[in-house]
C-alpha cells in the first residue's frame, strides 16, 4: 500500500469513527428535544412525526433519509414538486420554522449512526433529481456518503428563497444544481477531517440567527480549523524540533569550553520557550501563510531577520536576568551561547522549510533582481495557481518582461493554496472571487493558466473572465500576446 494510499485509509478511519462518536452524543443529549419537536408537529397537524425520503447515497445505494415532517400530510404534498419553492403552500408554520433553523434535519444523525451518511458531505438528492446528473458525475459525487452538510448546503442555506413557485425543478435543475455539483466536486477532491471540520463550524455560523452575509467560497474549504493547524500548530512544531536540536547543538559545543549548570530539564524548557517566541514572531510576520515548497528567496530572508529579532528579544530577558532582576531559578546564559542558538535556530528554519529549494532560490532571485526597474506595467490576475500559471508567472518576472506587466496575484480553488505565497506571487482567493478581484485591484489583464478542463467548468470560468475593459489571455497565446505588447511598450 502506497503512502497516499495509507494516508486516506486513514483519513476514512478517522471520519467514520468521528461521524459515529459526535452523531451518538448528538442522538443522546438531543432526545429530549426531539421529544418537544414531535409534539408540536403533532399538535399542528395530524400526521406522522417523521419524513422517510428516498434518496441516492454512497456508490448509487438508494436509502430513506429521515427528517422531521414540515409538510402538510396531504396528497399534494406527496405528488407535488420535488425541491420547495418560496411561500410553498405544502409547508405548515411549524415546518417553515423548521426549514429556516435546519432543525428538520436533525433526525439525520441517525442516518449518519447507521453508516448511511456522514456528517459532512455532498448534500443527497432525489433519485429523479440525480438521474438528471451527467455519469462522470455521478460517478464522482457518488463516491463518497453522502452528508448533512456541505460548502453546498452552506452556500445554498436559503435555497427556498432563490426557487419561485412557477417552475421551481426546471429553475433548480438550471440555476442552483450545476453550481452546487460544482461544490460537491470540489469538496471531494479536497477533503480532509481538518476541512469537516471548518465547515462543521461554518454550518454553526450561517444557522446564527444574525449570519446574513455570505461567507466567501474559498473560506469553506480553508476555515479557522486549517489555519490552526496547517500554520500555527504545525509551524510551532517544526519550530520546537528545530529549537531542541539548536539548543542541544549549541549546548554541546559550548560544554566543551565551559559549564552551563542549567540540566537537561531546565534547557529543554528553554527550548520551548524558544520554540514559542520564535512561532510568535514569525506569525506576526505572516510566514505561517506562505507555501514554502514554493517560497521566494525574499520569504527567506524575512525568515532570518524574524530568528534573528527573537534572538534579540531573549538576549534582552537574559539581560534583564543579569541586572539582578532573578525572575529565573537559574544562573544567566552567556550572550555567546544565545547568539550561538539563535544562529542555529536560524539555519535550521531555513534548512527545514526550503531544503533543496534555498540554493535554487537564491539562484533565481539574483537573476531577477538584477534588471529590476521601478516601471509599472499593465496589472495581471493569473487564473490557476498550478504549473500553468507558475509558468506564467516565472515568465512575467523574467528580464525586460516584468516592465510591461505587474503580476498582481494569483486565483486558484485548492483551498490548500488559499492565502499563501507561490514562488513571491500571494493566491489572492478562489475562483468565485475573480470578478471582485478584478474591480478591487484595477486589473487590466486575466491570463486562463488551468488546463486539462472539462468543456462545462472551462466555459463557467470563461464566462467569469467576460468583464468590461479586461483582456483574457490563454496560456496556449500568452506567448504571441507578451511579444505584442513588449513592441506597443517599446
Amino acid at each position: 500500500m502506497s503512502t497516499s494510499d495509507m494516508r486516506a485509509w486513514g483519513d476514512r478511519v478517522l471520519k467514520r469513527g468521528f461521524d459515529i462518536f459526535l452523531s451518538a452524543l448528538g442522538l443522546l443529549f438531543l432526545a429530549p428535544f426531539f421529544g418537544l419537536i414531535a409534539i408540536l408537529i403533532k399538535r399542528e397537524d395530524a400526521g406522522p412525526v417523521f419524513f422517510h425520503g428516498s434518496r441516492v447515497g454512497l456508490g448509487g445505494r438508494e436509502f430513506n433519509i429521515l427528517k422531521f415532517r414540515t409538510m402538510r400530510e396531504a396528497p399534494e404534498s406527496y405528488n407535488g414538486p420535488r425541491v420547495t419553492a418560496r411561500n410553498d403552500q405544502r409547508v405548515t408554520p411549524l415546518g417553515r420554522w423548521l426549514r429556516d433553523t435546519k432543525l428538520n434535519e436533525l433526525p439525520q444523525l441517525w442516518n449518519v449512526l447507521k453508516g448511511e451518511m456522514s456528517l459532512v458531505g455532498p448534500r443527497p438528492e432525489d433519485p429523479q433529481i440525480a438521474a438528471e446528473w451527467p455519469e462522470e458525475v455521478r460517478r464522482e459525487i457518488l463516491s463518497i456518503r453522502p452528508g448533512v452538510t456541505s460548502p453546498a448546503s452552506i452556500s445554498y442555506r436559503n435555497e427556498e428563497e432563490r426557487l419561485s413557485a412557477d417552475d421551481p425543478i426546471a429553475q433548480y435543475l438550471h440555476e442552483i444544481l450545476p453550481d452546487k455539483m460544482r461544490l460537491d466536486r470540489l469538496y471531494i477532491r479536497h477533503h480532509s477531517f481538518l476541512g469537516d471540520l471548518d465547515i462543521l463550524f461554518w454550518t454553526a455560523i450561517a444557522l446564527l440567527p444574525a449570519a446574513e452575509q455570505r461567507i466567501p467560497e474559498s473560506k469553506l474549504f480553508a476555515g479557522p480549523f486549517n489555519g490552526l493547524i496547517r500554520r500555527n500548530v504545525r509551524w510551532f512544531f517544526i519550530d520546537l524540533v528545530v529549537s531542541m536540536l539548536g539548543v542541544s547543538l549549541a549546548g554541546l559545543l559550548w560544554r566543551a569550553f565551559k559549564v552551563i549548570d542549567w540540566g537537561l530539564p531546565s534547557l529543554a524548557f528553554l527550548a520551548v520557550l524558544i520554540a514559542l517566541v520564535f512561532s510568535l514572531v514569525n506569525h506576526f510576520f505572516g510566514l505561517d501563510r506562505v507555501l514554502w515548497s514554493r517560497a521566494g528567496v525574499e520569504d527567506g530572508a524575512v525568515l532570518v531577520f524574524a530568528n534573528l529579532l527573537a534572538t534579540g528579544m531573549i538576549l534582552a530577558a537574559n539581560f534583564f536576568h543579569v541586572s539582578n532582576l532573578a525572575w529565573l531559578p537559574y544562573p544567566a546564559l552567556s550572550n555567546q551561547l544565545i547568539f550561538l542558538i539563535g544562529l542555529f535556530t536560524a539555519l535550521g528554519g531555513l534548512l527545514s522549510r526550503f531544503r533543496l529549494r534555498l540554493i535554487t532560490g537564491f539562484a533565481a532571485r539574483w537573476i531577477r533582481l538584477r534588471g529590476r526597474s521601478g516601471d509599472i506595467g499593465e496589472r495581471v490576475i493569473i487564473l490557476g495557481a498550478g504549473e500553468g500559471g507558475q509558468i506564467v508567472n516565472w515568465l512575467l518576472h523574467r528580464q525586460s518582461l516584468h516592465r510591461a506587466f505587474s503580476v498582481i496575484g494569483m486565483v486558484d480553488d485548492d483551498p490548500a493554496k488559499q492565502d499563501m505565497r507561490i514562488d513571491g506571487c500571494s493566491v489572492l482567493g478562489n475562483t468565485s472571487d475573480l470578478p471582485a478581484l478584478v474591480a478591487k485591484h484595477d486589473i487590466g489583464v486575466i491570463i486562463f493558466a488551468i488546463a486539462n478542463l472539462s468543456r462545462k467548468e472551462h466555459a463557467r470560468l470563461s464566462r467569469l473572465c467576460e468583464i468590461p475593459g479586461v483582456r483574457v489571455v490563454f496560456l496556449n497565446d500568452i506567448l504571441g500576446t507578451m511579444q505584442s505588447r513588449l513592441v506597443s511598450s517599446a
